[in-house]
């Protein structure tokens, strides 16, 4: 007898780590919602992507920021496919600068998006869920989350923020099968990092005791562990994925 496929819906999917996870997904056989806010080519090119790997695929350009566009968006998604089984809420922006020269739109904007878009997904995408009383939701925090770092005063909120919406909606949500975790990556291979100098990477690798930047795979290999049944005893946890930098 053949499984029904599951669908997972994760937002900021069009590059980086959020693509990783939405290929692995696939790969595992689930069904694939791509949300992305801006770049509907790169979207487009992983939804191709996914369908290539044998499972259905959709695009759905959404601000997660935006609740009445968040609504929306997940019920898109529950129509085309049926259900959520899995929603991995990845979007996120930066916009650095030191708290003294911080301009007030900066630290709405970063608030915005990583945290009030991670309620918004949460509070729709829980109401798919709790109508057959399972879910996985996996919220992408980060190590700045917990130590915080200088000049990203709205992103560590943000993500501090992020780390105690997934422990409030663990506990909410564990009577009906449903589980929530958060993973807080450290430095992860992308076009950001290959851009900083040579010294700046001398420095960051001082920091991390493996030594080398995690890549958007590992962090898409957790992901994708949290989201299948061999975690369906874990939940309200944070999984540090950064070569040992917070211990």
């Amino acid at each position: 007898m053949k499984m029904e496929k599951k669908t997972a819906l994760i937002t900021g999917a069009s590059r980086g780590i959020g693509r990783a996870i939405a290929l692995n997904l696939a790969k595992e056989g689930y069904n694939i919602a791509i949300n992305y806010n801006g770049n509907a080519e790169k979207a487009t090119a992983v939804k191709e992507e996914c369908e290539a790997l044998g499972v259905r695929a959709m695009t759905c350009q959404c601000n997660v920021a935006d609740n009445a566009a968040v609504k929306a968006m997940v019920d898109q998604v529950a129509a085309e496919f049926g259900t959520i089984d899995v929603l991995v809420n990845n979007a996120g922006i930066t916009d650095d600068a030191l708290i003294l020269r911080m301009k007030e739109e900066s630290f709405d904007r970063v608030i915005d998006t990583n945290l009030k878009g991670c309620f918004n997904c949460t509070q729709h995408v829980s109401k798919v869920m709790l109508k057959k009383k399972k879910g996985k939701i996996i919220n992408m925090a980060s190590v700045v989350g917990i130590g915080g770092n200088a000049g990203q005063a709205n992103y560590a909120a943000s993500k501090a923020g992020v780390i105690a919406l997934t422990k409030t909606t663990a506990k909410e949500f564990a009577s009906r099968n449903i589980t929530a975790n958060a993973i807080a990556p450290g430095f992860i291979e992308s076009d950001m990092s290959g851009a900083l100098s040579e010294k700046v990477q001398e420095e960051i690798m001082s920091q991390i005791p493996l030594k080398r930047y995690g890549t958007p795979q590992d962090v898409a290999d957790l992901t994708a562990f949290l989201a299948g049944d061999k975690s369906n005893y874990i939940t309200g946890q944070v999984f540090s994925i950064d070569g040992g930098m917070s211990i």
